[in-house]
C-alpha cells in the first residue's frame, strides 16, 4: 500500500462548531478523502467532544466517507449508533470490551474495521488481531484533545506495522492520528503510513486545498505546529 495516494481525513475536531456544516463543506470542496470523527465520553479520555448527533449533522454536508474514532470505553455498545453514518469505525484495543467480537460486528455492519492503540501501547497489543481489522490507527499524541504536538517516536510503531503488513501478508491501512502538518505527515508517508488524520493545520490553514494537496505531497503548504 505505501507509495499509493494517501488519504487526508480531516478531523472535525478542529472545525469552528458554530459553522459545523459550512466547515464540513469547505474542506469536502478543498479536497479532502475523509472526514475524520472524533467522538470522546469523558471515561476513556478525559475530554467529552460529541455524540452521533454532531456525526449525523456533519453526515448531511459532505458525501466523503466518514471515518469515526470511537475514543470511548464501551465502544461494543455504542457504534452501531453510528453504523448508518459512517463508511469506518475505530475503536480502541485500551477500551473495556471483546475486540475480536467487536470488530467482526462493524464488518458484518459494512463497514470497515479499524483499531487503534495509544502511545503508551505497545504494539504488540494489537498483533493477535491481525487480520481482523482493515484500519491500524497509531496514535501520534496521547489521546482527548485537539492541537497537541506529533510524538516523533510514533513513528518506529508505523514503520513496524508496515513491516508487518509486507513481511506476514496481511491486508491493512495505516492510519496516524495526532500532530500532523505538513512536515509530520510526510515523516508519517516515508514511514508506513496510509491515512492522515490532520485537524488544526487543515482547518487553520489560511488555504484548505493548499494544504491538503501539501499533505500529499504537492505543492509547499505550510506547519501551523
Amino acid at each position: 500500500m505505501t507509495g499509493s495516494t494517501p488519504v487526508i481525513a480531516p478531523s472535525i475536531l478542529a472545525c469552528d462548531f458554530a459553522r459545523l456544516g459550512e466547515e464540513v463543506a469547505r474542506v469536502d470542496a478543498a479536497g479532502a478523502d475523509w472526514i475524520h470523527c472524533d467522538v470522546m465520553d469523558g471515561r476513556f479520555v478525559e475530554n467529552i467532544t460529541f455524540g452521533m448527533p454532531i456525526v449525523e449533522a456533519a453526515s448531511r454536508h459532505t458525501r466523503k466517507p466518514l471515518d469515526v474514532h470511537l475514543m470511548i470505553t464501551r465502544p461494543d455498545v455504542y457504534f452501531p449508533r453510528f453504523a448508518r453514518l459512517a463508511r469506518s469505525i475505530t475503536v480502541h484495543v485500551e477500551a473495556e470490551h471483546e475486540v475480536t467480537k467487536t470488530l467482526a460486528s462493524i464488518r458484518q455492519s459494512g463497514l470497515a474495521a479499524g483499531l487503534a492503540l495509544s502511545p503508551a501501547t505497545s504494539l504488540a497489543s494489537v498483533e493477535p488481531f491481525l487480520g481482523a481489522f482493515d484500519i491500524l490507527l497509531v496514535m501520534t499524541v496521547v489521546p482527548g484533545f485537539g492541537g497537541q504536538v506529533f510524538l516523533p517516536e510514533m513513528l518506529e510503531k508505523v514503520r513496524m506495522a508496515a513491516r508487518w503488513r509486507q513481511e506476514r501478508g496481511v491486508d491493512f491501512r495505516i492510519e496516524v492520528d495526532g500532530g500532523i502538518t505538513v512536515s509530520t505527515g510526510r515523516a508519517s508517508l516515508e514511514a508506513g503510513a496510509d491515512i492522515l488524520v490532520a485537524g488544526t493545520s487543515v482547518f487553520k490553514a489560511a488555504d484548505a486545498a493548499e494544504e491538503i494537496s501539501a499533505l500529499r505531497g504537492r505543492g509547499r503548504g505550510r506547519d501551523l505546529g
